[in-house]
């Protein structure tokens, strides 16, 4: 990613239907693909996954209202947004270790470097993920490997 640009930023707006998260990720992978941040795709793609899933189940709105995503990328890093008009707060919890759900939050607080739940404008919460850019260490062409080290 060019570090010297302004953010960049995609906003799309989601039905609360489930077969809404499969072209939501399609559009991070094309968001991610074209800043250069490839290298997060798989653990930001799960995010969404996780984060959208979670809004369109539970968040109990109006019909006709809509959850909006915003993928941010700046020279910091990677932020993930998912917007929804329910004032309720996912919270963090363990699952029953036989249960098949409730470990959604568990695979986002493993995944990304930060989450957290905050306030919009308007009704409703944002429910974030983000991730430090970390550039890619340039290698030596040709260097030796370390003294002692195994060959």
């Amino acid at each position: 990613m060019d570090r010297n640009h302004e953010p960049r930023v995609v906003v799309l707006r989601w039905s609360r239907h489930p077969s809404c998260v499969g072209p939501a990720r399609l559009e991070l992978r094309k968001a991610l693909a074209g800043w250069g941040l490839a290298a997060l795709e798989d653990s930001a793609v799960l995010v969404l996954s996780e984060l959208l899933t979670n809004a369109g189940r539970h968040a109990r709105v109006s019909p006709g209202r809509e959850i909006e995503t915003r993928y941010v990328a700046d020279p910091a890093g990677l932020r993930i947004e998912v917007h929804d008009a329910s004032p309720d707060k996912p919270e963090q919890r363990m699952p029953d270790l036989d249960a098949c759900d409730g470990r959604g939050l568990v695979l986002v607080a493993a995944l990304a470097d930060r989450w957290g739940v905050g306030d919009r404008n308007g009704p409703g919460k944002v429910v974030w993920a983000e991730w430090s850019y970390v550039p890619p260490r340039p290698s030596a062409p040709d260097s030796p490997p370390p003294s002692g080290a195994a060959q």
